[in-house]
């Protein structure tokens, strides 16, 4: 069975680092969006555009996470779609190279509930729209690229 790879491609800033990865295993990704962009010409990157309806794309890489594991790494930062994912038996990292596992998910998702009532009651300028992740590094994309590789010869095997 060949290894799936499913981004979760909007705002996803390590989509270059996984068409590298997936070339040499030889994986088919799958580029989820709400928008066309361009991804590169080869038979085993194929570009998945899903209507504008609210968690489309989420919807679209649950369902096939379901289909394709357990070799399937699916890559996001969203926690909701990523325990989705854990339950359809799919390996998930978000894009620092973060594991998410079933040891890890129950803390995100309370730590994202807790920031969203926080953000919520904030009046100023973090109000709502809080603060936003700190800048993606170098060593944020060098932790990615070891984790995709740790998973994907794990997978292989």
């Amino acid at each position: 069975m060949t290894i799936s790879i499913l981004i979760d491609a909007d705002a996803c800033p390590v989509k270059d680092e996984v068409y590298r990865v997936a070339e040499r295993f030889k994986a088919q990704v799958r580029v989820v969006s709400n928008s066309a962009f361009r991804i590169p010409d080869h038979p085993r990157i194929k570009r998945v555009v899903v209507d504008d309806g609210f968690d489309a794309a989420d919807d679209w890489i649950a369902e096939e996470a379901v289909r394709a594991a357990p070799k399937c790494v699916v890559i996001t930062a969203d926690i909701l779609l990523a325990e989705r994912c854990l339950k359809a038996g799919a390996v998930v990292l978000k894009h620092n190279g973060r594991e998410f596992d079933a040891a890890s998910i129950g803390g995100a998702i309370a730590t994202r509930a807790i920031m969203e009532d926080l953000r919520a009651g904030m009046d100023g300028p973090l109000g709502a729209s809080g603060g936003g992740p700190p800048p993606f590094s170098k060593s944020d994309r060098s932790a990615f690229l070891q984790s995709l590789d740790r998973v994907m010869v794990k997978l292989q095997n």
